[in-house]
């Protein structure tokens, strides 16, 4: 599999008293193609309105960003097509879309960025700051009655690299509710040194906000102390940030996105016993040569494996729920049963099921791993029995396949992971 992955994840946080978020980040890969868009939408206002107009902005910039058309022209399509707030002269909806094109071995991965009135997206090269140039588009709304200017940009990434963007929940942090914040004024802030660095009076309200070049600090400090951490923590660590700055009481929806080019960290996941004993010795190897989670599937499995590491399968008395209790080997990261097991896994990745949702069970444990990890390798053994005329064991043997495929399809296409399954 790849050295190099491409590492894109989100946090998000609702204004305080709101249960549904005005802010939609909206992730998809393109079937047959190395294409992977990013959206992040800000609606007008908070809560159910401001949700449909930006799921509404975020769905339309996903279709657009797929068709062979220029990503700028499809911004235009989006704004042309979005409604204008009457009494505020605004767009109903901000945005941020990033279409990222890559190579199969990710020699070349190449970024098309398009803002609209989001506080300016960030990179970084490792943990120093990036500045690069942005065309501007004017837009000419009859509605409208502020400027509207939407950015334009294309860079490569590569290994180090990072793109970070965010709504004004994000840059407005620490800024008291009644001031620009509930009137719908952009507070996008230019980075020094940018082309379209925009110099005017900032009201009073506006020195009390984090603000772009702050967060820009911040994450510096961060990925100078943390060069190795993932989108997930990293964009926690922002929203969690801004949070804290508004008091724990969010006045508005906080989210924050980040793509990043590093190293991937990986997962081995292995199911079912292997055709034959030198099968089982392969299978030894594979282990020990394994850098990254090892997880075991399968009561037969593991005492496979446990033999071939010269290690003891022992009791783990963790929380299973309704599902059969997990195992213990030494050197093995997790030990559980296989196919309902494997089967309640697929379903949760399928039905994109939040980890907070889920009971404390073996299931849990898997995809808590698999979301933390970016390659997933899946060995499936193939021995049926020694009797290869018992239809029950051929019957088990039939079930196993659709359930790893079930796993695999939602790894992919629900959270972007790279799976490779070998059979043994």
């Amino acid at each position: 599999m790849n050295d190099v992955c491409i590492d894109i994840d989100y946090s998000q946080l609702f204004k305080n008293g709101q249960k549904i978020g005005g802010d939609v980040f909206l992730l998809d890969r393109n079937p047959g193609s190395n294409i992977i868009t990013a959206t992040l939408s800000d609606g007008l206002g908070s809560g159910v309105k401001a949700n449909v107009l930006a799921s509404l902005t975020s769905h339309m910039a996903n279709k657009l960003s797929f068709s062979p058309m220029d990503l700028s022209h499809s911004a235009e399509i989006i704004m042309d097509t979005l409604p204008v707030d009457r009494d505020k002269g605004i767009s109903y909806s901000t945005f941020t879309i990033a279409r990222i094109a890559f190579a199969d071995d990710k020699s070349f991965i190449s970024t098309d960025l398009v803002e609209y009135d989001n506080p300016a997206s960030l990179r970084f090269s490792y943990s120093e700051p990036v500045e690069w140039e942005k065309h501007a588009t004017k837009l000419r709304r009859k509605a409208a009655i502020k400027e509207e200017i939407v950015y334009a940009s294309s860079f490569d990434m590569k290994l180090g690299d990072r793109l970070i963007f965010f709504s004004d929940g994000v840059a407005q942090a620490g800024a008291p509710l009644g001031s620009f914040r509930d009137e719908g004024v952009s507070t996008r802030t230019m980075l020094p040194g940018a082309p379209h660095k925009v110099n005017q009076p900032q009201p009073a309200e506006r020195l009390k906000e984090w603000g772009v070049e702050n967060v820009q600090e911040f994450i510096r400090g961060l990925l100078a102390k943390k060069p190795a951490i993932n989108s997930r923590d990293l964009a926690r660590a922002i929203v969690t940030e801004a949070y804290k700055r508004d008091n724990y009481h969010p006045n508005d929806d906080i989210t924050c996105a980040v793509i990043a080019i590093r190293k991937p960290s990986r997962v081995l996941i292995i199911t079912g016993a292997p055709r034959n004993r030198e099968s089982d010795k392969r299978l030894g190897e594979i282990i020990r040569n394994f850098e990254g989670f090892v997880i075991v599937c399968g009561g037969t499995t593991a005492k496979i494996v446990a033999r071939e590491l010269n290690k003891e399968v022992k009791a783990d008395k963790s929380p299973s729920g309704n599902l059969p209790p997990a195992s213990i080997i030494d050197g093995i990261d997790l030990v559980t049963e296989g196919m309902l097991t494997l089967a309640e896994v697929g379903n949760r990745l399928e039905d994109k099921v939040l980890l907070k949702h889920m009971p404390e069970d073996p299931a849990k444990r898997i995809i808590k791993i698999l979301r933390e990890i970016d390659q997933a390798q899946i060995v499936v053994g193939t021995k049926i029995n020694d009797d290869t005329d018992d239809p029950a064991a051929a019957a088990k043997i039939g079930v196993r396949f659709p359930v790893i495929e079930k796993i695999v399809r939602s790894l992919e296409r629900n959270y972007l992971k790279e799976v490779d399954v070998r059979y043994l």
